[in-house]
């Protein structure tokens, strides 16, 4: 054998191994301290209401442990325990369906490109969830949990197993919700959901409020079969399972903490089956439209069909268009309606209120005149270029003024009976309603100028209401003009006051209705004619205002 012959048979030395791939687990939550760290770098505003947050949740999260201890001891602790537990569980579901940009990783499509796995792939999301302000919130609160119910070493045993599965359950739901709603929750439709968040806030703090009341009436007692039941709902089961080994129930402790692994186990599976359909399905980019691209035109809506000729009832539609369409303009719509009617009809159940409380109903949507031109944003220009006069600029305010009496006036009607009836006062309906109908017609006269006068943006990105450095701007004309409606009302107001309190009034409290209603269309008339020729000699610096944003 030659040499060149033995020295091509000597084998190839052996190529060194890979590296071991990182663990997923370190790489995600240090991805989510580098999110939290970034996004606090953006601004100083932002990092101003990162730490005026985290002030204010840890000041709740401390009352609240204070307040959970204080019931160690009462006898009726369970009730209250077990109800919290399970509005926070509540709380992590539909969250990120409101607030879906609130954790830039509840959005797994983002990482569809990467070779990853299910199972790692949840364990590291679940791990890194629980970095953050709101499962240390959570983690405090079933701690507190615990320290009120635990009596004797097995609930104390109970509660340290509980404690760590009612956070995991809550952060696993979260997650779980957020990946089966993913695809929604980033199109369009989906992002105007989170307009319900000022319903559901304000419908939640009524209802709290109004439950608050109850309970300090007539005690926590009745709380007790409504905790009988949550014991068994996950994850308030976990707090359940501490109350009942307290009491020596053991098997029942067992069986509710049981429960709340099963319902955690079940929750994880079902995130998994959803990352795993969202890492392999075809999403709307590569699946061809369903008309097959042939574009066929949309017919008009039939609303254009009720609405006057002309400009007129083109501004309306345009203007009914925006509120059913932009985010902003809507989650500003549905709040008002949402608490003007929550206001006077929760104090006509609580006892507390008056079927005057109904002109609130009115003055929610009458707010809703203010900025009208800061809808627009910078598209006003388009607007601005069909106005050439005094009159164009009338014309166009009146079209945006009826498109709002056309949801403000039944409002604001069915509001009052409604307050009235539930309260039974209906000898008070015509001064009520003659009362909303004037407040309303001033809100809108006033609200024209304050548009033509005071115009400001209002970003189309984000959780701003107004751009920066306008905001002093904001407050003066809603404001201002909510202080201006008041003294436009107060003719309609001394007439009400004068015909209850003098004897020669008396029989005739009926006819705030009227003078109610002709004094609102009219004052509403003057004030359109008066911040026509305004609007129409600030074309230029509305577009500018408006634009900012």
């Amino acid at each position: 054998m030659s040499t060149a012959g033995a020295r091509d048979a000597v084998p190839a030395p052996p190529s060194p191994a890979p590296p071991p791939a990182p663990a997923l687990t370190p790489v995600f939550v240090r991805l989510k301290l580098s999110l939290l760290r970034n996004g606090l770098r953006q601004s100083g505003g932002r990092r101003a209401v990162f730490v005026a947050s985290a002030v204010f949740v840890g000041l709740f999260t401390g009352l609240q442990l204070i307040g959970l201890i204080a019931l160690r001891g009462y006898p009726h602790a369970a009730g209250p325990v077990l109800v919290l537990a399970a509005v926070l569980g509540l709380g992590w579901a539909v969250l990120p369906l409101f607030f879906p940009g609130g954790d830039e990783t509840l959005d797994p499509t983002r990482l569809v490109m990467l070779p990853l796995r299910p199972r790692p792939l949840v364990r590291a999301l679940l791990v890194s969830s629980l970095v953050g302000i709101g499962p240390l919130f959570t983690l405090c609160v079933f701690a507190g949990s615990v320290v009120a119910l635990a009596h004797g070493p097995a609930a104390w045993l109970a509660g340290a197993v509980g404690a760590v599965l009612g956070p995991l359950v809550c952060v696993t739901l979260a997650r779980t919700v957020a990946a089966a709603n993913v695809r929604l929750l980033t199109s369009r439709k989906g992002r105007d959901l989170a307009v319900l968040s000022g319903l559901v806030i304000a419908i939640g703090a009524q209802l709290v409020n109004f439950g608050v009341q109850r309970l300090g009436a007539s005690g926590l007692g009745q709380l007790d079969p409504v905790a009988d039941v949550l014991g068994w709902v996950p994850p308030a089961s976990a707090v359940g399972a501490v109350r009942a080994a307290g009491d020596g129930a053991y098997g029942t402790a067992l069986a509710q903490l049981a429960l709340t692994g099963a319902a955690l186990v079940l929750l994880l599976r079902m995130w998994a089956g959803h990352l795993v359909r969202l890492m392999t399905a075809p999403d709307g980019s590569t699946v061809r439209a369903a008309d097959g691209g042939s574009g066929r035109a949309r017919g008009t809506s039939g609303l254009a069909r009720f609405l006057p000729p002309g400009r007129t009832g083109t501004v309306m539609e345009r203007t009914l268009r925006y509120v059913w369409r932009d985010p902003k303009t809507k989650a500003a719509w549905v709040t008002s309606l949402a608490i003007g009617v929550i206001v006077p009809l929760f104090n006509a159940w609580q006892g507390t209120g008056s079927v005057y409380f109904a002109c609130f109903a009115a003055g929610m949507l009458g707010v809703q005149m203010y900025n009208q031109f800061g809808q627009d944003s910078s598209a006003f220009w388009m607007v601005a270029m069909t106005i050439s006069s005094p009159r164009d600029a009338y014309v166009e305010l009146r079209g945006r003024a009826l498109a709002l009496l056309l949801v403000a006036l039944p409002y604001a009607t069915v509001v009052t009976v409604l307050t009235t009836a539930v309260l039974g006062e209906w000898g008070k309906l015509p001064r009520a309603l003659g009362l909303s109908f004037a407040l309303l017609g001033a809100m809108l006269a006033s609200g024209a100028w304050a548009s033509a006068r005071f115009a400001y943006s209002v970003p189309q990105e984000g959780h701003r209401n107004v751009a920066p450095g306008q905001v002093g701007l904001a407050w003066f004309s809603v404001f201002g003009g909510m202080l201006a409606a008041a003294l436009l009302c107060a003719p309609v107001i001394a007439l009400t006051v004068w015909l209850h309190v003098s004897s020669a009034g008396e029989g005739l409290e009926w006819l705030v209705l009227p003078v109610g209603a002709v004094y609102g269309a009219a004052i509403t008339l003057l004030g359109l004619r008066v911040a026509a020729p305004r609007a129409a000699a600030r074309l230029p610096e509305i577009l500018a205002a408006v634009s900012k944003g």
